[in-house]
C-alpha cells in the first residue's frame, strides 16, 4: 500500500470533530418513542426534549389544580366540620368531611366524577371501563354519576353481617359482573380503606378485573398509591382527587386529646349526629 493510499485511509477511518456543544452529525439519538437517526432535523429533537421534560410538570400541575378545585367545592359546601366525632372506622376524630353536603349538588357532584371519567375511555387513551361500582351509601350516587359520564353500566354492594360477625360487602339486588368485565372502584371519603378493601373481594369472586381504585378525598393520612386485596393479595392503583391530612385517634383519654378534654362526641352520618359526652363512646 503506498503512502498515498495510506493517507486516504486514515482520513475514512478517523472521527469527523464537530464544532463544540453539537452532537456528531451521523448520531443516533434515544428517545421515548424509538430511535431518531441522522436524517431527524433538529427541530425535531428539540421538541422531543421539550415533551419529555415538561410533561411530568403538567401532570403534577393539572393534579395539584383538581386538587384545589376539589377542595373549593368542599368547603364552599360547609362539608369540612370542626368538633370531636366518632367516625365509621370506630376512631375519634377532630374534623369530618361530611361528604353528602357535596354529594346533595347534583352539578358538583358530576363535576367530581368528571375527573375521574378524564382517565378513562378511548378518547384520552387511558384504560376501558366496562362498569363502575362502588359501597353504599356514597358510593352509589358516585358509581352512577361516573358510568353515565363513561356510558357504562353502575352497579353497587351492600354491607352484610353475616352471623359470624365479619363485615363483608355482596352485590345484591340481580347485579352481576361477568368473567373479565373490567371494574373501576369509586368512593367518597378514604379513612382506614375499609369499604374498598371489603369491595375488592366481591369484585374478585365474580371474575372482574379491576382497573383503579378512585376516591375523593384521602383523610388517611398516609402516602399510599396501591391497595392490596385481602383475599387475592393483588395490589390495585389507589387515586384521590384531594388528599387531606386529619389525624385520628383510638378512642379514650389517653390517645384521643377531644376524650381528655370530655368534649361530648357527635356520631355523624347515617349514625346520627347528636352530641354525646366522651364517656358514652367506647
Amino acid at each position: 500500500m503506498t503512502d498515498e493510499r495510506c493517507d486516504r485511509t486514515r482520513r475514512r477511518s478517523t472521527p469527523t470533530t464537530e464544532p463544540p456543544g453539537r452532537p456528531p452529525a451521523a448520531a443516533a439519538l434515544t428517545t421515548p418513542t424509538g430511535i431518531l437517526g441522522a436524517a431527524g432535523s433538529a427541530s425535531q429533537t428539540a421538541r422531543l426534549a421539550c415533551v419529555t421534560t415538561i410533561r411530568p410538570g403538567v401532570d403534577r400541575a393539572a393534579r395539584h389544580a383538581v386538587a384545589a378545585r376539589t377542595e373549593a367545592l368542599f368547603r364552599a359546601s360547609g362539608a369540612l366540620r370542626e368538633g370531636h366525632f366518632a367516625l365509621k372506622s370506630g376512631r375519634h376524630g377532630d374534623a369530618y368531611v361530611e361528604k353528602f353536603a357535596v354529594l346533595s349538588d347534583p352539578a358538583a357532584t358530576s363535576e367530581l366524577c368528571a375527573f375521574w371519567a378524564a382517565d378513562y375511555g378511548g378518547r384520552t387513551g387511558g384504560a376501558r371501563v366496562d362498569l363502575v361500582a362502588g359501597p353504599t351509601t356514597g358510593g352509589v350516587i358516585l358509581a352512577f354519576e361516573t358510568g353515565r359520564l363513561l356510558g357504562t353500566r353502575a352497579i353497587f354492594a351492600e354491607e352484610v353481617r353475616p352471623d359470624d360477625g365479619a363485615i363483608r360487602r355482596e352485590f345484591r339486588r340481580g347485579f352481576r359482573i361477568e368473567p373479565g368485565e373490567r371494574v373501576l372502584l369509586v368512593d367518597d371519603i378514604l379513612t382506614t380503606g375499609g369499604s374498598l378493601l371489603a369491595m375488592i373481594p366481591a369484585v374478585e369472586a365474580m371474575g372482574g378485573e379491576i382497573v383503579g381504585c378512585h376516591v375523593l378525598v384521602d383523610r388517611s393520612g398516609e402516602p399510599r398509591s396501591t391497595i392490596d386485596s385481602p383475599t387475592t393479595g393483588r395490589r390495585y392503583p389507589l387515586h384521590s382527587l384531594w388528599r387531606l391530612a386529619l389525624p385520628t385517634y383510638e378512642p379514650g383519654p389517653d390517645s384521643c386529646p377531644r376524650c381528655a378534654a370530655g368534649d361530648p362526641v357527635q356520631a355523624p352520618g347515617s349514625t346520627g349526629t347528636a352530641a354525646r359526652p366522651a364517656s358514652a363512646i367506647s
